[in-house]
């Protein structure tokens, strides 16, 4: 009886210990056959990036002639957010007219700048209405059909005689 309290304590605490084993998420660009690193700078051109690497998981917003190619992992415990655990950033440089690759830069996660959120709110003019006023407040204010008065205002349309 006592060696299987023994078996029973034993393979909860191995359940309880693969319940909080992280749980591992890969996203972005995956290398497999080449690598962004391997990109040689006033050798490669679009095309060849393009053919080798394929699309880019990023441009830049103000200069299409630098891409990004970009992988991250995250790991989850349990019921915690998600914490990225390591991000690789490649960012190549196209000349503008030649496109061939001026320069290869390698970013990580410890290149990152944590930017603060700001969480105020602009106010509105007017006030702000209950739930009730919300729900009860247009009642006996609007009519379903248009009146005859109502010809040429702006926002009928011209003839709608319902």
């Amino acid at each position: 009886m006592l060696r299987r309290a023994a078996y029973a304590a034993i393979a909860a605490s191995l359940l309880a210990v693969g319940a909080c084993t992280p749980i591992t998420t890969y996203s972005g660009f995956q290398a497999i056959e080449a690598n962004p690193k391997d990109v040689k700078v006033g050798a490669d051109t679009k095309s060849t990036v393009r053919g080798r690497l394929g699309s880019p998981s990023q441009t830049s917003t103000f200069d299409p002639n630098t891409w990004f190619y970009i992988d991250q992992i995250k790991e989850t415990v349990a019921f915690r957010k998600p914490v990225t655990t390591r991000r690789d950033i490649t960012a190549i440089q196209f000349d503008k007219d030649s496109e061939v690759v001026t320069s290869v830069n390698q970013l990580s996660l410890k290149d990152g700048k944590v930017i603060a959120f700001n969480g105020r709110e602009t106010p509105t003019r007017g006030r702000e209405l209950t739930i009730m006023e919300q729900l009860i407040g247009s009642v006996g204010r609007g009519q379903m059909l248009p009146n005859a008065e109502d010809e040429g205002v702006p926002g009928q349309r011209p003839g709608d005689r319902r």
